[in-house]
């Protein structure tokens, strides 16, 4: 498969909803869920993760409901359920009984929701950026929530919010970006998630004894300048999670796997367990 092809990704019926994903190499599965931000998609979050972990690992991403290419019904209504409930629907498609989850911003609140759900189904856990105890609104989460789509915002938004190297947001990535959140539909199901009262996106909060009722092996992957879910959060999660590992990275904010990119899939890779010697087949 070449990276073209990856790129394009494929689509799958989940519950009468067309579901736009990527999958890649051979192994144990490894689900990769995306962040809320707009113009996010699982390709814009993980093009440099998707590559270098399949080759140790079958890794699945999807742009779940209301995201990228991924339907939109107008009867959804957008919340953490709803979002989890499409990544259970999502693996039950793919016949996935058990899977690792990597899991930035938004796409870890849903992993630890799914260890909420059934934990027997997931063997490891990677929160990367995510929000937890003590989250707070930040400058940066209001900045996400104001966007209004044009590239001079998205440039304006990566290059302040969520890169510390403002060079590492290249006329590419802001394009892919702006494009995915100008698309049809795209920014209106955004409002919706954030900002109508029927819908519920915003509540993400967990409790201290959700936190430490979560069993599996989990690794708290943070930027040490994030500014829009702090570092403290992770440390505040380190304290409560039964089995926890926290790696954090300097000179770093809240995109670690493109920002620290080769040290984020070591690290990641390392922390699953994955044979270093696999060679993926796709």
């Amino acid at each position: 498969m070449t990276l073209s092809d990856l790129a394009q990704g494929a689509f799958l019926d989940v519950a009468g909803v067309s579901t736009h994903y990527h999958d890649a190499g051979a192994g144990d599965p490894v689900l990769m869920l995306h962040g809320s931000g707009p113009g996010v998609s699982a390709w814009a979050n993980w093009q440099h993760a998707i590559p270098s972990i399949s080759q140790h690992a079958r890794v699945i991403a999807l742009d779940i409901v209301g995201f990228g290419h991924t339907e939109r019904p107008d009867d959804v209504q957008y919340s953490l359920r709803t979002w989890t409930d499409h990544v259970w629907g999502f693996l039950d498609a793919l016949g996935l009984e058990r899977v690792s989850v990597v899991g930035n911003s938004l796409g870890g609140r849903i992993a630890l929701q799914m260890a909420e759900d059934d934990q027997d189904r997931l063997d490891r856990l990677v929160l990367m950026g995510s929000p937890g105890v003590g989250m707070t609104l930040t400058d940066g989460l209001k900045a996400l929530r104001a966007y209004e789509p044009s590239p001079e915002a998205m440039r304006e938004l990566l290059r302040t919010y969520f890169a510390v190297d403002p060079t590492l947001i290249s006329d590419d990535l802001v394009r892919i970006r702006y494009k995915a959140s100008a698309a049809a539909g795209a920014h209106e199901a955004y409002r919706l998630m954030f900002f109508h009262p029927d819908h519920k996106g915003g509540e993400l909060a967990i409790t201290e004894e959700q936190v430490r009722a979560v069993d599996r092996p989990t690794l708290l992957v943070h930027g040490r300048e994030d500014r829009i879910v702090p570092v403290d959060v992770a440390w505040n999660m380190l304290g409560l999670l039964p089995d926890a590992d926290l790696h954090v990275f300097a000179r770093c904010g809240h995109w670690t796997q493109i920002e620290r990119a080769s040290d984020f899939n070591a690290v990641v890779t390392q922390f699953l367990g994955l044979d270093e010697t696999a060679t993926a087949t796709a």
